[in-house]
């Protein structure tokens, strides 16, 4: 057992000052006030009053530490991904593969498997993003690798042996049927890239959709006489949307207003991270076209956002400064509300007793720290 002492925790029950939390076999044994429970421990850690927070889950990151997992699906890459987010406080997350043939995807699913099996630190399964999209709100997707939701890519896409796996699709561009096959085989199903009608989407959902991929971007947008994805989205009370809170991708106060249409707990904070987060190079290629990282932007030559240079921890930092919200509201958004979509809310996402040892610690300007992974701290290795 190890015990981490004299923090402020996050907990159920808001910030408690003065706490520590016990961890027993990479998860949490108990949460009690500062000497309640003895000092009889091989591990303590003094944390001097700083911030504990559950750790962040990013369910969107195509890269990070350099390298970009499109280029090179392979357990290593995933591997420097996870470390290269862990530096700011993700814990758990899905590498992320954009549009790509069929095969490509074949061998990141193949990859996150045996990253799974060999207990990559904070995997928590895979995210496919495309191909089956819509042309008509690609944005810095390949179109030429768009193909068909058919029997041949359900197949690879259920294939992921442990862990969740999420598909990002556009309902216009396949069957509800389609839909339905994939959510009763576990696959998380998500809205992305798609210029799909109200209706389709609605239908979609009844079948089985439980996701939007970077709300109000690349998607159709809530009109006068046509809700469009945005709207179908805002309206459904039990649909999750993610949202790239960077103050580029989307206004502030767009994503004011949508978090005054719906609860916030149905919002999660994503990356949509790039090569740039965690390396010092400022440049790198995407599908064949140059990126270069400008005032916080990763844009292509003709100026097209090309995912993004941003980092779990400034995500809460901007979604308290730009969202009107607190802290606890803001951390949920990155850690209980992502854990909850993946299915994984009763064991990741919140400090509580039974749950693993995922935590993040910070300190008042959400620099972080330290994190441990099911009780593992990062800055013992």
């Amino acid at each position: 057992m190890k015990v981490l002492t004299n923090a402020r925790v996050l907990s159920e029950n808001g910030v408690r000052s003065g706490h520590t939390v016990v961890i027993d076999e990479g998860r949490i044994q108990k949460i009690a006030k500062n000497g309640e429970i003895g000092d009889n421990f091989t591990e303590q850690y003094d944390l001097d009053g700083q911030l504990l927070l559950p750790g962040f889950i990013d369910v969107q990151v195509n890269g990070g530490g350099g390298v970009l997992f499109n280029d090179a699906p392979t357990v290593e890459t995933i591997r420097t991904i996870g470390a290269s987010h862990r530096k700011f406080g993700t814990t758990g997350f899905l590498p992320t593969l954009i549009s790509d043939e069929l095969s490509v995807v074949e061998a990141a699913i193949a990859a996150a498997n045996e990253a799974l099996a060999a207990g990559v630190p904070g995997l928590l399964g895979i995210h496919i993003e495309g191909p089956f999209l819509s042309p008509v709100k690609r944005g810095a997707h390949d179109a030429s690798k768009f193909r068909a939701l058919d029997d041949a890519a359900f197949e690879v896409l259920t294939k992921l042996k442990t862990g969740k796996t999420i598909v990002t699709i556009a309902p216009e561009m396949t069957e509800p049927e389609m839909i339905r096959r994939l959510a009763d085989a576990g696959v998380v199903v998500s809205a992305g890239h798609t210029n799909a009608t109200y209706d389709q989407v609605r239908a979609a959902i009844d079948a089985g959709l439980s996701g939007f991929t970077h709300l109000f971007n690349a998607m159709s947008p809530l009109t006068s006489r046509e809700p469009g994805v945005v709207g179908a989205a805002l309206e459904d009370e039990n649909t999750w949307s993610g949202m790239i809170v960077d103050g580029h991708h989307v206004s502030p106060v767009t994503m004011r207003i949508a978090i005054k249409a719906k609860s916030l707990d149905r919002f999660l904070l994503v990356t949509d991270a790039m090569p740039s987060v965690g390396w010092d190079g400022r440049q790198f290629e995407l599908g064949g076209k140059h990126i270069e990282v400008v005032d916080g932007r990763c844009v292509s030559a003709d100026g097209t956002l090309s995912g993004s240079h941003l980092d779990m921890a400034s995500a809460v930092r901007n979604a308290i400064a730009m969202l009107n919200i607190d802290l606890v509201e803001a951390v949920y958004m990155a850690s209980r509300n992502p854990a909850k979509f993946l299915g994984h809310g009763s064991q990741l996402g919140q400090i509580k007793p039974g749950y693993l040892a995922n935590l993040v610690l910070v300190d008042d300007d959400m620099r972080v720290i330290d994190t441990w992974i099911n009780g593992v701290s990062f800055s013992s290795h």
